[in-house]
This record gives structure tokens, sequence and C-alpha cells, in this order.
């Protein structure tokens, strides 16, 4: 799709249970750790993006026999995983090229990673260096920073790695490395990212803890990992982008079910009830991930918040967010997230230019922005590529209407995205 316009929206409305997509960055893992065991995985509800679906043809071509049936997707791994006879293109998934580096660093043989134009400008030294002093032999374009990346796999060395990032995809291309390492590696990072890849691989039988320092401890394996047998749930940042809708829209309520409730998941939830936002969690657990059902309604006019810590938790919604801050009353901050300026886009910039384009009064700073609530009023937003901005402004557009260029991107993590907005206003696309 070129553009899509969104009409606003003159009604209150319920969402029950709107199909989310699945979660990406459990879809990508799935992808990948299937990759560990001798006998095959079975993934229920993978998402079937375009960054995922990258993943899973990376897993087949080096050596993974790859079969979809229904809403199942089975993974069976090679005896050995295999140097391929073609690159390994990622798409525009930073977590897909991050983690692959991490596994492939390990493994005997030539690879080639690359994606598309707006991966190839990410920076990968984050993971490059660090797997570099370990003994991966990688290279690429400013010395390994930009993709295409060239990495000749082989033996690692263990590491005790204090990360200056906190980053779920630098913890887990290191985890992942640390598995094929001689002895056992330590990982360390100021505030908990992400945790889906210890979660999941600790389900799996893998050896890794935590100690009351903050260190991850990580044992080489000994033998394969048991196989994956998931239902990979909602994904809690999809699923934010109508919790927003909800909070913002007069008698307006949406259930999310199934979802995951992973603590580093539901930050942006907690933010926005502390917005004013009517909000319950009913959760269960599994093996891999606690998992259950979000409520959200309007309750009422918004009030500005300051966010300055757990960014890492919030780092996909806060476009979202800043959408509510937009309609709120007062000014929100946003402090210590200059870790937004190296997403798919530089979404600092985008999301103050979008709302300045949508007469709301924003203050740029390196490491974060401020938002003085106001009125949302009707302009054309450029997404840059980045479907998280795409559709953030495309609830805006909500309040007010909205036109959104470069929408093809949204196929990467949400391709049903507007099939659900569609149940709340008219959606007009240009293909």
């Amino acid at each position: 799709m070129k553009s899509v316009t969104i009409q606003q929206c003159s009604k209150a409305f319920t969402l029950e249970s709107p199909t989310i997509a699945p979660d990406k960055s459990i879809s990508h893992r799935c992808a990948m750790f299937s990759l560990l065991s001798d006998k095959p995985s079975f993934i229920k509800n993978f998402l079937l993006g375009e960054d995922t679906l990258a993943s899973l043809s990376i897993a087949k071509q080096l050596g993974a026999e790859v079969m979809r049936e229904n809403d199942y997707v089975s993974i069976t791994p090679p005896l050995k995983l295999t140097e391929p006879d073609n690159i390994l293109d990622c798409g525009n998934a930073g977590t897909g090229m991050r983690l692959y580096a991490g596994l492939i660093s390990g493994i005997e043989g030539s690879f080639i990673l690359t994606g598309d134009k707006y991966l190839r400008s990410r920076p990968m030294n984050r993971v490059t260096v660090p797997l570099r002093e370990i003994g991966a032999k990688i290279d690429g374009r400013e010395n390994g920073n930009l993709a295409p990346l060239s990495i000749r796999g082989g033996t690692l060395k263990s590491f005790r790695y204090n990360s200056p990032i906190d980053s779920a995809q630098i913890k887990s291309a290191l985890i992942l490395a640390a598995l094929q390492a001689d002895e056992n590696s330590y990982y360390k990072e100021t505030l908990l990212s992400r945790d889906h890849t210890e979660r999941m691989l600790r389900g799996m039988g893998a050896n890794i803890t935590l100690n009351e320092e903050g260190w991850i401890e990580i044992e080489p394996l000994k033998q394969p990992l048991e196989p994956l047998n998931i239902t990979v749930p909602a994904d809690p940042s999809s699923g934010f982008f109508f919790a927003v809708a909800a909070a913002i829209t007069p008698n307006a309520k949406v259930l999310i079910k199934n979802v995951t409730l992973n603590p580093t998941r539901i930050e942006a939830y907690k933010i926005l009830f502390k917005m004013g936002a009517h909000l319950s969690f009913i959760e269960t657990e599994n093996i891999y991930e606690p998992i259950g059902d979000i409520e959200i309604a309007y309750n009422g006019k918004l009030q500005a918040v300051t966010i300055d810590s757990n960014i890492a938790w919030l780092i996909d919604e806060l476009p979202a967010l800043s959408i509510a801050m937009a309609v709120a009353n007062g000014k929100s901050i946003i402090k210590n997230a200059k870790e937004l300026r190296v997403k798919e886009s530089d979404r600092i910039s985008t999301v103050v230019n979008g709302l300045n384009l949508c007469n709301i009064q924003t203050i740029e700073n390196h490491d974060g922005y401020e938002v003085i609530g106001g009125e949302l009023k009707e302009a054309t937003i450029n997404s840059h590529g980045d479907h998280r901005i795409a559709m953030s402004f495309a609830i805006a557009g909500l309040q007010c209407g909205m036109k959104i260029e470069d929408t093809a991107c949204i196929d990467t993590s949400f391709p049903n995205f507007f099939d659900i907005l569609s149940q709340i206003t008219t959606v007009e696309k240009e293909l």
C-alpha cells in the first residue's frame, strides 16, 4: 500500500477480542531456538509477517525442514546446521539480524546477513563488537557497523560482558553465542530488558540463571535442547495501538485476549493507566511466558505524564503513547530514550515532526521529547518505513482524520491492522 486515509471516528466502540497479531519477538525466537534442538518443534499462531517469515526462511537456509499446516508451523532441525548457498535476508528486522549474528557466529562456515534499506542503515556494532571479542570473525560496512554483515563462524570463547546498552537484542545475541562457548559466560545490563530469550531457553532446558548482583550466567550446551511446543501469544505492543484508541475515545473499550503479560512487555499499559485510563489484567501462566487478557476502557480525559525510567520496556510503544500524550491535559516528558533514534526510523524526530504537522506543540531533546497536550488536526504523515510510526498516526486519525504515506511497512509486524481499524472507522487504501 502506498498510502491509507483514516476517517475521524465519530462514535464510541467496543472491540471484544480483536485478532491481534501474534507476538513478533517470540515468533522470531521460535524460528531460531528450534535450531538448538534435535527434534521437531511445533509452533501454533506463528506471526506470518514479513520479518518473522524472513527468520523462518533463514532457518530453512541453515538446513531446517520448515512446514506450515493450518495454524501450525513445524521446524525440524538438521543434524548439523549448514553453510547456506546464498545470503540471509532479514528483511526489516533488527531482531532477526542481531540474534542470528549471535547464533551463526558459533557455526562453522561463511554467512552474509543483509536486509532492506532501512535495516542496512541501523547500527550493528552493538553486537558485532562484543562478538568479535569472543572470537567471531565479522566484517561489514563501517568496519562491521552496517549490514551487509559477513560472518565467518567458528569456535567462541566464554565472556563476562557488562553491556553499556539495555537491549534484549544485544543480550539475546550474546546468550546464543554463549551457548556455543567453551565455558560458562556472564552477561549484565543496568535494567532488565525483555527476557523472552531467557524464559524460552530455560523452558527448553538451557541452564541460564540470574544472580543477586544482576549477572546472567549461561552454561554452554552439553546436548541439544528440548523442542518447542508453544502457542505464540498475542503481541502486547501490537494490541497497544487499540488500547490507546480506547483510552482517548469516549465510552470506548477494548478486550485483548491471550496476550503475553511478561512484566517487561506491559509497562506501556501501566503508563496508560497512570494517565487515567481504565485497565485490568487477568493472568495465567505456561512454561515459556505468563499469558492472559487485558481490558482497557475510556475513563475521562487523560493527564500528562513524565517517563524517564524503564525505557527498554517501552521502546516499541512510545510512538503510540505519544498520541495519548498529544490529547492529554498538560505537558508530557520523555527522557533517557536515546535508543529511539536507532530503531526502524529515528523515532524521536519522526514522532516530533508528525505531531507538529498535527498542530501539537513539542520540544525535541537529544534523548527524548516533550509533548504539550492539545487538539490533533488532520495531516499527511510519512512513516519513513517505520511500522510503529505508521500505526500510531493511524490511531491519531481516529481523533481528526489522517493520511499515512508508506504503509507497506505495517506488513512486517501486523498484517491485519487495518482490518481491525476498519471495525472502528472508515479506512481508504491506495494500492
